[in-house]
């Protein structure tokens, strides 16, 4: 893809792109649909891929784009949510080759950081780098079909787009150890079951819930969805006494906000609030 336009709005951008697309408000006013489309590879991970979902999640990231929520999935023509990484690509780098291709941010970091709430839709296999990738994201809803695991370890590798970090604070340390040293993959009710995923529905209820989910986040302050997203995150990152004390400078910092006024005054008068996002 070309450069893209700082300016340029997300679906702008994803126009330009042969891989991943966007829709804006196509479901629910305020959410982005953000879909990997490499249906002949799974929708695997590759260098182009990465790229143009990194262009077009800085443009949902943009103060102006009137995202609120986030839906990241694959192509259900894929049968897969992202099936790993392209592991062609992996056979073909040295260690200095994938120090460089490791460097942060990668696409997992700007999903777990993008400022908006992020909703894996798994409709199907989330493997590897895809399953990484789904940890990266605030919330995961699977369908029933779907399958997750972290099967590097048959291919003589170790997972290493932050499975060996996220999983353990999804899951624990026995549940991230099995999956990670057998390499075997779990199905939707076993990932529900141990905490990987949080909700699974089959075809009737599925988009149905992955929906209704973002559009009850995206009627919320923007500004408080995205203090709220960073203080639980922060929860994993800090110990109690400081998480506490962060989560006090974020709670205190919203009373400067109109937001606070008017989801009070809304309250009072009994009416839905008009967030500004400020």
């Amino acid at each position: 893809m070309s450069d893209p336009d700082p300016a340029a709005d997300p679906e702008t951008v994803a126009a330009d792109c042969d891989v991943v697309d966007c829709a804006v408000g196509d479901r629910v006013d305020g959410v982005a649909t953000v879909t990997i489309r490499r249906p002949a590879a799974r929708n695997a991970l590759n260098a182009q891929v990465r790229e143009e979902l990194t262009a077009v999640l800085a443009a949902v990231e943009a103060p102006d784009s009137g995202v609120r929520v986030v839906v990241l999935t694959g192509a259900d023509e894929a049968k897969a949510f992202v099936a790993g990484a392209d592991v062609g690509e992996l056979r073909e780098r040295d260690m200095l080759e994938q120090r460089r291709a490791s460097e942060r941010p990668r696409v997992y970091e700007t999903v777990a950081d993008l400022r908006q709430p992020v909703i894996a839709r798994l409709n199907g296999h989330a493997l590897g780098g895809g399953c990484e990738l789904a940890q990266a994201c605030d919330v995961r809803i699977a369908h029933e079909r779907a399958k997750l695991g972290q099967p590097e370890i048959n291919l003589g590798i170790i997972p290493g787009g932050g499975g060996t970090q996220r999983l353990v604070r999804l899951v624990g340390e026995g549940q991230a150890m099995k999956l990670i040293l057998s390499g075997e993959l779990v199905d939707a009710a076993e990932a529900d079951e141990i905490g990987l995923v949080d909700e699974v529905h089959g075809d009737g209820a599925f988009d149905d819930r992955v929906y209704e989910l973002a559009a009850s986040m995206a009627d919320k302050s923007p500004v408080a969805l995205e203090y709220a997203k960073t203080a639980v995150r922060a929860a994993s990152r800090m110990g109690l006494d400081e998480g506490l004390d962060y989560e006090s400078e974020l709670f205190v910092g919203l009373f400067a906000t109109a937001d606070k006024d008017e989801g009070i005054d809304a309250f009072f008068e009994d009416r839905e609030p008009e967030w500004e996002g400020r």
